[in-house]
């Protein structure tokens, strides 16, 4: 593949994402389409993937992370967003090695979101401890992750 095929992938994964945040879910699947036609990418999926799962469509969503981990098994996110889109599924156990590979990948810029979906997992399990570790977990990594702060004090409310 050539420099040139890379630069204009980027420039379409680029467009995409700004579709997929403004909400134009099906001009950012093609465009992202586009875009792993000329270079594939593990973030190409990933973000596609991501797309899928704002539409409901997880198995589609789950599908394309794998193909993420295919082209960089190093990169944390896909693994996470399978964790995350197999427990919008009601698949809690089946997550769990998902979310522990996110947490060790070498290239994951925002590994607290993993630990905080293992926190869910453990929580919804009933294992409070471990919920509560991994929320702590993911409040080291980053102590102003307001949703692993809030998630961890309603649990200890609970619990008295």
């Amino acid at each position: 593949m050539s420099e040139i095929q890379r630069q204009q992938a980027m420039v379409l994964f680029e467009r995409a994402y700004r579709h997929q945040m403004q909400g134009e879910l099906a001009d950012a699947i093609l465009l992202y389409k586009r875009s792993l036609e000329l270079f594939p990418t593990s973030e190409a999926h990933t973000f596609l993937g991501w797309t899928y799962s704002m539409m409901s469509r997880y198995e589609e969503a789950i599908e394309e992370c794998k193909k993420a981990i295919a082209v960089d098994p190093t990169f944390g996110n896909p693994y996470n967003d399978i964790g995350a889109y197999l427990i919008e599924l009601g698949q809690w156990e089946e997550a769990v090695p998902w979310l522990k590979k996110a947490t060790e990948a070498p290239r994951y810029e925002v590994p607290q979101f993993a630990h905080m979906n293992l926190g869910r997992v453990y929580e919804h399990f009933g294992q409070v401890e471990s919920a509560l570790a991994a929320y702590d977990r993911a409040l080291q990594i980053d102590p102003l992750y307001r949703t692993a702060f809030w998630t961890k004090y309603a649990l200890l409310g609970r619990l008295n």
